[in-house]
């Protein structure tokens, strides 16, 4: 038995309420009102999904999730997945990478909704193994891991380009909606999540999704922006004038001495040289 991916994905927001708590406990970080109410709407909208959220699905076989994924539509799905990413990858990396935000994120996060679904064969044959019912044996059950750690691989690269490119605040929760959506698209077109739903419960569902992304972005529109590293150079010199006593001899005059009377001031720096 498994949860949905509508289930478990959208339920990922409450690691950022644990984290912005944590951080305003531990690290004396400020949570605003505005991030107190990002943090309620993602509550609100999470109670909502798992009231109203599909019920687990019965999957003993790594078998079954291969003839699942064969499915017409999956593959579909996947080959507009992989074109999609080879596009964005050969094409608008090299030109925009640099500028749009959405070409990395989107690759991290088409690639994310892969990831999943494989890891669900992967964790549902080293499930079996566990019990006795050995798949290593299975070629099914290394093309799954195989696809899994390709995705998984990709997947952190261009998310790490993103978080270096462009601000965290901005990546977040951009790359929140996008991959929850897909993962949520994905496992709706393998595994049928809504036969069965009414409709009140598949509306219920998606309102209770938009919740927890409003939410999303309303905690990370309140983060401090990141400071720009300073670039001023300048170098204090020290306020030191030379003076000439009467008798000829060369002084230094800092500025905290009184000048006596005696002295006669010189002003040009290279009239010593």
């Amino acid at each position: 038995m498994y949860a949905p991916a509508v289930l478990v994905t959208p339920l990922g927001a409450l690691s950022i309420i644990v984290s912005a708590v944590l951080a305003h406990l531990l690290l004396k970080e400020k949570l605003k009102k505005l991030g107190m109410l990002g943090c309620v709407l993602c509550v609100v909208g999470s109670t909502v999904i798992v009231l109203h959220a599909p019920g687990e699905h019965s999957i003993s076989s790594v078998e079954e999730i291969w003839e699942l994924a064969i499915q017409p539509a999956f593959l579909l799905y996947v080959t507009s997945a992989v074109a999609v990413v080879v596009l964005l990858v050969l094409y608008c990396e090299p030109r925009y990478g640099q500028t749009n935000i959405m070409v990395y994120i989107g690759v991290c996060s088409i690639i994310g909704s892969l990831t999943v679904m494989s890891i669900k064969a992967v964790g549902i044959a080293i499930k079996l193994t566990l019990e006795g019912y050995s798949q290593v044996s299975h070629f099914k059950s290394w093309v799954f891991a195989m696809v899994a750690a390709t995705c998984i691989i990709t997947q952190l690269n261009y998310l790490n380009k993103a978080l270096d490119t462009f601000n965290t605040a901005v990546v977040s929760p951009i790359y929140y909606a996008m991959f929850t959506t897909l993962t949520i698209l994905a496992s709706a077109i393998m595994f049928k999540d809504w036969s069965g739903q009414s409709a009140s419960s598949i509306v219920s569902v998606l309102c209770g999704f938009v919740t927890v992304l409003s939410g999303t972005m309303v905690l990370h529109s309140t983060r401090d922006p990141e400071k720009p590293p300073s670039t001023d150079y300048s170098v204090l010199t020290p306020q030191i004038s030379w003076v000439v006593h009467a008798n000829g001899e060369i002084w230094k005059q800092k500025e905290t001495n009184d000048l006596q009377h005696e002295y006669v001031a010189i002003i040009q720096p290279d009239h010593f040289k």
